[in-house]
């Protein structure tokens, strides 16, 4: 007997697909192919989706690349490439490995003149992996203000503007450490709007924060620092830069436009709301319940007038720390869903990071439908408890709702879709 495809199968096919059409080979190959680039090249990549980048990029040069360096999350290496070294370091807190990596980059730059090329590639990630600390601050130092920034929910621009203040390579700086080689940057943009100073914190372009930016980020949310950190914050950075040459590869509106092909293609009407969410995961999670029971219990919406119907949004939240538990931004805007859709049939709702890592967990976000808090009760978990202690990835998990990819090897923001039949 052959088992009726469920919303659920198809759900997960349009995480699948979506994915598949934001993996970063064939775009960095389209960026470097038929790139005049003279002298001596090095390559150099960082973030998440460094080593497809990488791998992809030595591919096209071939022997143009004398040497490279990949700085990559834990776990998202997938084996040697010829001629790069690749580290390993931490995130969304850089740790001792971001700082050796981004040292041993430092290192290989420093022979270069104005006759070589650098080919850099970022994707997101890039700001807590390509690390080293301005001179007077301490690794200790972005460690426990990464954290306390975290804590408070900033914006992933608001975060990069403090780093690029307190960093030797963000902001422009690392451009300015290359001997004047010219600088080619091929971006895998996870920042909504694609501002370049800001993914990855612009280690190769110039910066449009300034310090009287970042020391009003820290009025605003009540975060007190040492005299020598705010001395290294005063020093403003590069806002001009000759060198350097960007292209961007890949961005969530080419995700969500991935996700609406697939939905179309089994028979569900697509709908892109929007690429561009930065609200709170809470406040996301209630409005795409919300906007489900409009359109299941009314069959119609402003969005989609009709089921079947797919709502398709892109884009990055924020989390505001309460609690002590487990979890993600996706899984938490999953959470919140479920509470929102309990005893709706016929529709779920999922979110996830196409890099396939939600916050400090092995999940990429969560996936939810109208018995996903029966199931979570069942399992003695009290879902709004979980919520306010934002333990979402253990309420999950009872319900056996995680989304599971493992490190996609891409990363373009976070997905978030409604399905209704």
């Amino acid at each position: 007997m052959v088992r009726t495809k469920t919303i659920r199968d198809d759900a997960m096919t349009i995480i699948e697909e979506s994915i598949r059409a934001v993996m970063p080979e064939a775009a960095v190959i389209k960026a470097l192919k038929g790139k005049e680039i003279k002298g001596k090249v090095v390559l150099v990549a960082i973030g998440k989706a460094a080593w497809n980048m990488a791998n992809a990029a030595r591919d096209i040069l071939g022997s143009k690349v004398r040497c490279g360096i990949v700085i990559t999350k834990y776990g998202h290496s997938r084996g040697p490439i010829e001629g790069c070294e690749i580290v390993e370091a931490g995130h969304p807190v850089p740790d001792e490995n971001a700082v050796l990596g981004t040292t041993k980059v430092l290192q290989m730059v420093s022979t270069l003149t104005a006759a070589d090329h650098v080919v850099f590639l970022i994707s997101g990630g890039g700001s807590a992996l390509f690390e080293k600390p301005l001179e007077g601050v301490s690794l200790e130092d972005i460690m426990e203000i990464t954290r306390q920034l975290l804590g408070c929910g900033v914006s992933i621009q608001e975060m990069n503007t403090i780093r690029k203040h307190l960093s030797a390579v963000k902001g422009g700086r690392f451009a300015q450490q290359c001997g004047g080689a010219g600088i080619y940057t091929v971006v895998l943009s996870d920042v909504i709007g694609d501002k370049l100073d800001t993914i990855a914190s612009g280690p190769a372009y110039p910066d449009s924060t300034t310090s009287a930016d970042a020391f009003a980020i820290l009025k605003k949310y009540d975060i007190d620092i040492e005299s020598h950190l705010a001395m290294a914050i005063a020093i403003e950075t590069p806002k001009h830069l000759e060198n350097c040459e960007t292209v961007i590869t890949g961005n969530v509106t080419a995700l969500c436009e991935a996700a609406a092909k697939c939905a179309a293609s089994l028979g569900y009407s697509p709908q892109i709301l929007s690429t561009s969410i930065d609200s709170e995961a809470q406040v996301m999670g209630r409005f795409l319940a919300s906007l489900a029971r409009e359109v299941k219990n009314n069959e119609q919406g402003p969005i989609a007038p009709h089921p079947p119907c797919a709502v398709i949004a892109g884009g990055e939240t924020i989390v505001k720390l309460t609690g002590t538990g487990k979890g993600g931004r996706n899984q938490e805007i999953a959470l919140l869903a479920a509470l929102g859709i309990e005893g709706l049939e016929d529709v779920v709702i999922f979110s996830l990071g196409s890099d396939g890592t939600d916050g400090p967990t092995d999940a990429a976000g969560g996936i939810v439908d109208g018995k996903t808090t029966e199931r979570m009760r069942f399992g003695s978990i009290v879902p709004e408890e979980s919520l306010a202690n934002n333990d979402s990835y253990h309420a999950l998990k009872t319900s056996e709702d995680l989304i599971l990819t493992g490190p996609t090897g891409t990363n373009v923001n976070d997905l978030m879709v409604i399905l209704c039949k």
